[in-house]
C-alpha cells in the first residue's frame, strides 16, 4: 500500500505546471498591442479634440476680420477717384470714374485698413493667408495679434446667391466673404458674409 502512494504522487505532480515561457511572450505581446492602440486613441482624441479656449479665440478672430472686411468701401473707382461717388460702371468716362478705376488686389503703398473689400485678396474665388503685417497676423491698425498658433485665409468671391430667385443681384454687385481661422492645422473655424455695393449713393 505504502508502495503504490508513492509512486503515485510524481505522477499528479506532472500535471501540476506554471506559464511557459512563450505563453508568457505572447500574453505580453497582446497587451502590448492593445495598450499601444488605446493610447494612440487617447492622443488623437486630445489633439482633434475641440478646445472651448481655442474655438473662442478663433471665432473672435474671424468675427473681427470679417468686419474689417465689410466696413470696407465697395465702389467702381479707388477711393482717391474725383467721381467715386458718381461713378456707376467700372471704366474711365462721365458715367464711371476719372482716373483710377478700381481692380482686384492692393495698389502699390496700401496699408490696413484697406480702402476697398477687393484689395483685401490678390483675385477672387481663391483661399489666400492674409491680415499679416512682416509676416505676423495682425489687427486693422497694424498691431500684432498675440495669439500665437493661429493662421487666416480670406476668400471673395462676386456671387449672385443674393435676392428672389430669377432677380438676384448680379455677381458684379454683391460679394461673398469667408474667413477661416485655423489653430495649429488642427481646429478651424469659418465664418461667411457678404458685402453689396453701395456706389454710387454713398461708399462708405
Amino acid at each position: 500500500m505504502c508502495t503504490e502512494r508513492a509512486r503515485s504522487r510524481p505522477r499528479s505532480f506532472a500535471y501540476q505546471r506554471g506559464i511557459s515561457f512563450v505563453e508568457l511572450i505572447i500574453f505580453m505581446v497582446i497587451i502590448g498591442v492593445g495598450l499601444a492602440g488605446i493610447l494612440n486613441a487617447m492622443n488623437l482624441t486630445t489633439r482633434v479634440s475641440a478646445d472651448p479656449l481655442v474655438r473662442k479665440q478663433a471665432l473672435m478672430l474671424a468675427e473681427g476680420l470679417m468686419e474689417e472686411v465689410q466696413l470696407a468701401r465697395f465702389t467702381f473707382c479707388d477711393a482717391t477717384d474725383d467721381q467715386v461717388d458718381s461713378a456707376t460702371s467700372a471704366a474711365i468716362g462721365p458715367a464711371g470714374c476719372a482716373t483710377l478705376v478700381e481692380n482686384v488686389g492692393n495698389e502699390a503703398g496700401g496699408t490696413r485698413p484697406f480702402d476697398n473689400v477687393n484689395d483685401y485678396v490678390a483675385a477672387y474665388g481663391s483661399a489666400t493667408e492674409a491680415f499679416l503685417t512682416t509676416g505676423k497676423l495682425s489687427d486693422a491698425a497694424g498691431q500684432e495679434i498675440p495669439l500665437p498658433g493661429y493662421t487666416v485665409k480670406l476668400t471673395v468671391t462676386p456671387t449672385s446667391l443674393l435676392g428672389p430667385e430669377g432677380a438676384g443681384l448680379p455677381q458684379s454687385e454683391a460679394l461673398w466673404i469667408r474667413v477661416a481661422v485655423s489653430y495649429n492645422n488642427v481646429e478651424t473655424v469659418v465664418l461667411d458674409g457678404y458685402r453689396v455695393r453701395y456706389a454710387p449713393n454713398s461708399p462708405p
